[in-house]
């Protein structure tokens, strides 16, 4: 069984950084792509982010690239979401995912395991 544990919300300033982290256990990590997603009240869940299992290929939002950068350390099993001039529009709960398939990094039905979410709050 696969566990995700994010870590690193909070609230924070426009223009502050923060740097998430999403720990997996129970299985190999270097076989999952990891994404990160978002969910805002009212809103349905969004794709923020994505890394495929090598770490060489990275996917992002227009809404976030050039901000957020996604990374992973298949040693340590974890993957970040480091989050730079944050905007009071990226408060979310921000939920990390495993693919294990092979598949598109995009949509949230691609993913077979999710964390329960860690709040990211921006005030204006």
């Amino acid at each position: 069984q696969v566990q995700l544990v994010e870590s690193g919300g909070g609230l924070v300033q426009a223009g502050d950084s923060l740097r998430l982290s999403c720990a997996l256990s129970g299985r190999t990590f270097s076989n999952y792509a990891m994404g990160w997603f978002r969910q805002a009240p009212g809103k349905e869940r969004e794709f923020v982010a994505a890394v495929r299992w090598s770490g060489a290929s990275t996917y992002y939002a227009d809404s976030v690239k050039g901000r957020f950068t996604i990374s992973r350390d298949n040693a340590k099993k974890t993957v970040y979401l480091q989050m730079n001039s944050l905007k009071p529009e990226d408060t979310a709960a921000y939920y990390c995912a495993a693919q294990y398939r092979v598949a598109s990094v995009y949509p949230a039905s691609g993913y077979d395991y999710w964390g329960q979410g860690t709040q990211v709050t921006v005030s204006s």
